[in-house]
């Protein structure tokens, strides 16, 4: 199991992406969680098989209808995520 901490720079507050982040977490089978920060980005510390996390971070890069993602910053992280399901903080 692989985990790794994103924060998601755009217009990506108040559009629905926590919510989009969460569903795409949970179909590919994903752990973790996300939060909006004060300074207008989103954090994501999430868990999983390599691969669906692949695939999950192009879901981020996209977003929903409403999002603009400017930029992802990825780094991995060295201790697993703390939890068996994902949530919104």
């Amino acid at each position: 199991m692989k985990a790794k901490h994103i924060l998601v720079t755009g217009r990506v507050q108040g559009v629905g992406y926590r919510q989009f982040v969460r569903s795409e977490a949970i179909e590919y089978g994903l752990v973790g969680w996300v939060r909006n920060l004060s300074d207008g980005r989103v954090e994501v510390e999430v868990a999983g098989d390599e691969n669906d996390l692949a695939e999950f971070i192009k879901g981020l890069k996209k977003g929903p209808t409403r999002s603009r993602v400017e930029k992802l910053e990825i780094t991995e992280k060295i201790e697993s995520v703390d939890s068996n399901e994902f949530i919104i903080l």
